[in-house]
C-alpha cells in the first residue's frame, strides 16, 4: 500500500505563534494529547471527536499546517502522528508542559460530557 505525505512546514518554518494557536483549541489539544498518549500514528477516523467530519478535517489541517502533526495518506486513511522530537528541539519543554497541563485539567475536572455533534457548545 502506498503512502502519500501531506504538505507540512519544514522545521525552519514552524513558528511558536502558530503552534500555540493550533493547541489553543480544545478539540485540537485533545487530538495532540491522544497522539502523545498512543505514541504511534493513528487514522483520523480513530478519534472520537465531538465535531462533524468536515470540522474534524479542519482541525487536523490546522495542526498539520502549524507543524504540530505530520500526516500521510495510507490507502483511503489519513494517518497522523505528533512531531514530538522536532517540537522539543525548537521549543524545549513546550509540548510536555501544554500536554501535562491538559492532562491535569482533565483529571481535576473529572468525567466531562462531550457536546453533541453540531451543538453550539
Amino acid at each position: 500500500m502506498t503512502e502519500t505525505p501531506l504538505p507540512e512546514p519544514a522545521l525552519t518554518e514552524i513558528r511558536l505563534a502558530a503552534v500555540l494557536h493550533a493547541l489553543a483549541d480544545p478539540v485540537r489539544l485533545r487530538i495532540a494529547a491522544e497522539l502523545a498518549e498512543r505514541s504511534h500514528e493513528m487514522a483520523c477516523q480513530a478519534f472520537a471527536l465531538p465535531v462533524t467530519k468536515s470540522t474534524s478535517t479542519h482541525h487536523f489541517k490546522v495542526l498539520r499546517e502549524a507543524g504540530v502533526i505530520r500526516q500521510h495518506r495510507r490507502g483511503t486513511a489519513r494517518m497522523s502522528c505528533l512531531r514530538t522530537e522536532e517540537l522539543e528541539r525548537l521549543f524545549p519543554g513546550l509540548l510536555t508542559s501544554v500536554l501535562g497541563a491538559y492532562r491535569t485539567e482533565r483529571t481535576a475536572a473529572g468525567p466531562v460530557a462531550e457536546p453533541a455533534v453540531g451543538s453550539m457548545a
